[in-house]
């Protein structure tokens, strides 16, 4: 047809116009046709037969090994379907699958036009494939394709369907869909579902247990009661509900069905009861841990059903016996109530995952032993994060022999909307003038809160940024709290924070994957770049592995023989305690090995007051854990590496200057070359004194030279403005004691007068 286009400028020409367009139209819709018979007919030579539903070959399972070869878990190994006929199953099971996958699956002929345009959008869009499949088409990628998303499986997805649906009844594929679909952990087709998560036949299901049954499919392990979102579950079912209640599902006579305000409310109410978990799997909380990271780098439907062969860094021998020890630990504290502990084990050299412990149980349901209380970010490390604290200080030039005034001290608040700060000590006491070694190795609150005044939160931040804590918020008001633990942290971020000190101020991330590999035997290369960053001097490293390692250092706070000891080699430990007794840590490490340990209760109740950090709770699990390396046959004896840039000196005990005799003892110290102390320190003063009555001498006593030369020991605070508080609390404690005269230098001038 011939046509030259023109303005319409009658209605002859505007039907000239009407007429070219339908045939174009015509000739588009032809050509698409063609086309779209092309390629159905290209690819039905290649799609499997339909057949092979009843004799097709199950996937093979993904398989998890510790380091030494010791299988941990089958991901959907145990593949022994017992096959269930639709007359079988719970009718809530059937409308819930109905209602939450495809609820017009009774009307459409295999596929959803709308779905796979929606679906071909996303895709045009960069989306993705998704959000077109019907229960047929899941069922077609589930038992006879690829779980990939290219666009070549879809259209073999599609021609798929269509044949099945005309070859078989709608009742026989929604049987076969709800036999072959995975629903998380090891539970393959909805009797074995049934049973794994309710111990129970798929034909005694209620509403409540169908509904969450139902939602699993979309994203099994995500949602599975037995992984690490369990909640989510609980919201996918109540999502499934109103489903069934809004939306409902249309049945195969046609009829449109949904459930009643009475049914929906009763199983909104239902406290869903589930079994104790797979008791097959070896280190839960680990092995979760891992698929998560599988499934974030290959995806769940491919690590799912590719007969993966996962090498991971965990030593289960170990793994099983610190497991019994925090039971057993656990059980010794029930007085104290403490329910729970979480162990975590980093080798700091490789950054590699040795061990972790989530929970007193995983399969204890009941106490929410799931719940992986190791990465959980919602614990407030206590004392535990005072090491970074100092660190910050040896940054910025302060030294193990820094002195600093542990009296009662007051910071005021720095806005209208906040209250003065006026931090206690664990114990009540003061000590007065106390040296940076004692006041870390001896977790002094006072302290540790003027050092972070000091070096400003920005730098704290910094350093706690470097060390791999990613949980404090920088733009959160934290308040100097933060010195004794005030922000929230998980053990995970925590161990490996340690490993820095440990390895010499290198910072890495953790890893529990050693290597990945098909099923035949390719290497995948999971190895991703994970680089290992210098965030610390190694002197400075080594100055905090020092001081946690010196047992003498922290007798004035756990005295002699306690859980935090190693006399045959260096240990470094810190523990930590909240102030209302709601985390308990302790955190140590060898050059070989860092063991975390927290203690506490899931929901944050406290623990009972007479719990004593570095005593009961988390110490004693910590201590038996780590001897679990260090003690381990062929371990030899762990002492941490002097760094070339250390230089010794000897310091004096009080000043922390050179020493001045007859004031004060000597002692050894280390510092970061640059940083030692070349003269007295600014504290100690030289006076001429009368000796009749020693006071500051006045002309006559010089005059007779009746005078001598005192020294004294003038204590000042790092910070002017703490002056104050010093010297109240010095009038109030020695002034009144001849063995503190030292610390009092005359003011007043001799009254002598010349014979």
């Amino acid at each position: 047809m011939k046509y030259k286009f023109k303005i319409p400028k009658s209605k002859t020409d505007f039907l000239e116009l009407i007429a070219y367009l339908s045939h174009i139209g015509v000739y588009f819709m032809l050509f698409g046709a063609i086309a779209g018979l092309s390629v159905a007919g290209y690819y039905s030579f290649k799609v499997p037969s339909p057949d092979k539903l009843t004799n097709r070959k199950v996937e093979q399972s993904t398989r998890i090994y510790d380091r030494n070869g010791i299988l941990l878990y089958e991901v959907f190994g145990d593949q022994d379907r017992t096959l269930v006929d639709l007359d079988y199953v719970s009718p809530y099971v059937v409308n819930a699958t109905l209602a939450a996958e495809d609820a017009e699956f009774y009307t459409h002929g295999g596929f959803d036009g709308l779905g796979i345009l929606r679906a071909a959008f996303n895709s045009l869009t960069g989306q993705g494939l998704q959000g077109g499949s019907t229960l047929t088409q899941q069922l077609t990628k589930n038992a006879l394709l690829t779980q990939d998303r290219r666009i070549e499986r879809k259209i073999k997805e599609f021609i798929l369907s269509v044949q099945i649906e005309s070859k078989y009844d709608k009742n026989e594929i929604l049987s076969w869909y709800l036999n072959e679909t995975p629903y998380g952990s090891t539970a393959y087709g909805i009797e074995s579902a049934s049973q794994l998560y309710f111990s129970k036949s798929s034909s005694e299901l209620n509403l409540a247990e169908s509904a969450y049954l139902a939602g699993l499919p979309q994203r099994p392990s995500y949602y599975s009661h037995f992984g690490v979102n369990p909640d989510s579950g609980i919201a996918r079912q109540k999502y499934v509900l109103t489903l069934m209640y809004e939306r409902g599902w249309v049945e195969k006579n046609g009829e449109r069905k949904k459930i009643s305000k009475e049914e929906f409310d009763e199983a909104n109410a239902f406290e869903l009861v589930f079994n104790q978990g797979d008791t097959s799997i070896r280190a839960p909380h680990f092995v979760f841990y891992v698929l998560d990271k599988l499934y974030e780098k290959y995806g769940e439907d491919y690590v799912k059903s590719s007969g993966l062969k996962v090498n991971t860094t965990l030593d289960i021998g170990k793994q099983d016996e610190i497991q019994k020890i925090v039971q057993e630990e656990l059980d010794k504290a029930t007085y104290l109530n403490v329910g729970n502990a979480a162990v975590m084990a980093i080798n700091p050299k490789t950054r590699e995952i040795l061990t972790m412990v989530g929970s007193r149980d995983y399969f204890d349901s009941e106490a929410g032993g799931q719940f992986n209380v190791a990465t959980a970010k919602n614990r407030q490390p206590g004392s535990s994060i005072k090491p970074l604290v100092y660190a910050t200080a040896l940054k910025q030039g302060y030294t193990a022999s820094t002195v600093y005034m542990d009296v009662p001290t007051t910071f005021k608040a720095v806005d209208s909307g906040s209250k003065d700060y006026s931090p206690k000590n664990y114990d009540g006491r003061f000590r007065g003038p106390i040296q940076f070694r004692y006041a870390l190795a001896n977790s002094i609150n006072i302290t540790a809160v003027k050092t972070l005044y000091i070096v400003g939160m920005d730098n704290f931040l910094e350093t706690a940024t470097d060390f791999g804590i990613t949980s404090f918020d920088p733009n959160v008001y934290y308040g100097l709290s933060l010195a004794l633990g005030g922000g929230e942290a998980s053990l995970f971020e925590m161990t490996n924070a340690y490993a820095v000190f440990a390895s010499g101020g290198n910072f890495q991330e953790p890893t529990g994957i050693k290597t990945v590999l098909d099923r035949n035997g390719n290497d995948l290369n999971y190895s991703i770049s994970n680089p290992t960053t210098k965030v610390l001097d190694p002197a400075i490293a080594y100055i905090i592995s020092n001081i946690l390692s010196d047992n003498n250092a922290r007798l004035l706070a756990f005295g002699p023989g306690n859980y935090l000891e190693f006399k045959d080699q260096q240990v470094a430990v810190k523990t930590g305690t909240t102030d209302d007794i709601r985390d308990n840590w302790t955190i140590g490490y060898t050059e070989n090995v860092v063991v975390g340990v927290w203690s506490g209760n899931n929901d944050n109740t406290p623990m009972n007051s007479q719990l004593a950090s570095g005593v009961t709770g988390a110490a004693p699990i910590w201590n038996r854990s780590i001897k679990q390396f260090v003690q381990a046959e062929g371990v030899e004896p762990n002492k941490f590496e002097k760094p070339e840039n250390i230089v010794e000196k000897n310091v004096g005990k009080i000043t922390g200057g050179d020493p001045v005799e007859n004031l004060e003892e000597s002692r050894l110290e280390y510092f970061v070359k640059g940083t030692q102390p070349d003269s007295r320190s600014d504290m100690v003063v030289e006076l001429e004194v009368c000796k009749k009555d020693g006071k500051l001498a006045n002309d006559d006593c010089k005059k007779d030279k009746k005078t001598e030369t005192r020294e004294y020991i003038k204590l000042t605070t790092l910070m002017p403005l703490w002056q104050e508080d010093l010297d109240k609390w010095l009038k109030e404690n020695y002034e009144d004691k001849d063995e503190f005269k030292k610390f009092f230098p005359p003011t007043k001038i001799s009254s002598y007068k010349k014979d």
